[in-house]
């Protein structure tokens, strides 16, 4: 049986150990992240292949999401300040090991392993920094610090390839890791002294080996086949059989971890619907993240514009997400989380439509994108603070760290598959003959040598248009009519979780 620690001590979450805590979140999702538009300078200059670039470049990501949930429950077991001040420490040197990676021979060793530590360290801070949040920040100064985190995180990652081409351009790569490394300790100085909040156990503790594996191995799994399977071929074995060992083994996983009673995992946590509809929404709006490739495919496919060009017609996505967080944090005050997560999810359904005309000319197309862009990041920001504040505060305090852990990581996991659907629906429409329903429907104008290009931009936004449609659903029957002053969602998860028999 656990209980959270923090009435050991009477701290209130300051502005101090706030910032700390977001630079190592900027760290990760600014910085870290600038290889998805560096990595062919990086590769040139370190004289790498270009496959082991690629895999440099998504290993961050990959571990990120199979550890984030790990270190979340260690964090609840010995500390999220420790773990908080870890993923600074891992931060620092896998910066430092990418900054200082030689051209040639090591070089490639050198830039894996600072890629697999930066993943650690995102995995380390992200988790435990949240559940840090929920234990010394309340009411509107939790919604204010859960607002001014996702800036660093959404806000972050809106801006990584701008920062990432201005670094490299001007001053080079190799300073946006010393500059990370930086940040970093500036980060981990910040968070120091900060009294430790964790989870008392009774009970001899002991790790929950057996689970942690197969929750490796099905995460492993899941995530090649999302990132790698339109490599491999949807249908070869290869990819098949990593579905099907994904799936066994997350069988597998939930077996052991309903019977242990050191799991990791806490499934009782979905038996709180506050928390499973704020979860599940997550996921689904992070998969919406595939309109981000398909729109680009089009352009530059159908349309003949080049990288640089199409990447300006997101620039709206990355202001509008950092300049509109802290509205959605003034929405949740007013309304509660349930109207603000459905007016995000369906202003990002908005934005979708906006992109789906596919069979308009370009000119008036890429009009249509830099609107369609600029709402997708208003609806996100809606809906962030809401939604993590409503899935933070369904949380018992005692499993904040694993809680917040497997809520980041459907972030991860949805953009992964959101990514990975959506790229293989357009490539597989785009590279067939064009399909005659469609032409049936729609009359597209112009040019007509790149028809199933454009079909299968349709096709791949109208699943993201689903997967919006869905998010609202689930929220609908999920989040509860609450508004503010209605009672704390947090009392109502520790009395449905601590009891695991409990209904």
């Amino acid at each position: 049986m656990t209980t959270d620690a923090r009435s050991q001590t009477d701290f209130v979450g300051n502005d101090r150990v706030l910032f700390g805590i977001i630079f190592g979140v900027l760290a990760f999702w600014l910085f870290a992240q600038t290889t998805l538009n560096i990595s062919p300078v990086m590769a040139e200059d370190l004289g790498v292949e270009t496959t082991v670039m690629n895999i440099a470049v998504s290993i961050t990501a990959l571990f990120s999401g199979i550890f984030i949930v790990v270190m979340g429950s260690l964090a609840d077991r010995f500390g999220r300040v420790r773990v908080v001040q870890w993923g600074f420490v891992l931060s620092i040197a896998g910066s430092l090991l990418v900054g200082f990676a030689p051209s040639g021979g090591l070089g490639g060793t050198f830039l894996m392993l600072g890629r697999i530590l930066q993943g650690l360290s995102g995995a380390f801070i992200m988790s435990a920094s949240l559940a840090l949040v929920k234990a010394y920040w309340e009411g509107a100064a939790r919604q204010r610090a859960i607002s001014l985190w996702s800036i660093g995180s959404w806000g972050g990652s809106g801006f990584a390839a701008l920062f990432g081409g201005l670094m490299a351009q001007n001053v080079g790569w190799r300073w946006i890791f010393f500059a990370a490394a930086a940040l970093s300790l500036i980060g981990m100085l910040m968070v120091r002294g900060t009294p430790e909040s964790k989870a008392e156990t009774t009970g001899h503790y002991r790790f929950d080996l057996a689970g942690v594996l197969t929750f490796m191995v099905m995460m492993v799994a899941l995530q090649v086949f999302a990132t790698q399977g339109g490599e491999f071929g949807w249908t070869s074995i290869l990819t098949i059989a990593l579905l099907v060992t994904g799936i066994v083994f997350a069988f597998i996983f939930y077996r052991i971890e309903t019977r242990s009673p050191h799991a990791f995992v806490d499934f009782g946590l979905f038996r709180n619907m506050t928390y499973t509809g704020a979860t599940i929404s997550n996921f689904l709006l992070n998969a919406t993240a595939g309109i981000l490739i398909v729109a680009m495919m089009l352009v530059q496919l159908a349309g003949d514009m080049t990288a640089q060009e199409a990447g300006f017609l997101t620039i709206g996505y990355a202001i509008t997400i950092v300049a509109f967080i802290r509205v959605g944090e003034k929405l949740l005050q007013r309304f509660g989380p349930r109207k603000p997560m459905i007016w995000g999810s369906m202003i990002v359904g908005i934005a979708i439509l906006c992109l789906m005309p596919t069979n308009l000319l370009l000119d008036t197309y890429q009009v249509l994108a830099v609107v369609g862009f600029s709402l997708f990041g208003l609806g996100l920001a809606f809906y962030a603070t809401p939604s993590t504040d409503a899935a933070l505060s369904a949380l018992p305090d005692a499993q904040a760290g694993s809680g917040a852990g497997i809520y980041k990581m459907a972030s991860s996991l949805g953009a992964s598959f959101g990514v990975a659907i959506s790229a293989t629906v357009f490539t597989v429409i785009s590279d067939g003959p064009s399909v005659q329903w469609i032409e049936g429907v729609i009359s597209f104008i112009g040019r007509q040598d790149n028809l199933a290009v454009r079909e299968g931009a349709f096709v791949a936004l109208a699943i993201n248009l689903l997967m919006v449609i869905a998010a609202i659903v689930s929220i609908m029957l999920t989040i509860p009519k609450k508004k503010p002053g209605e009672g704390d969602l947090t009392t109502q998860a520790e009395v449905a979780t601590a009891d695991p028999k409990a209904e």
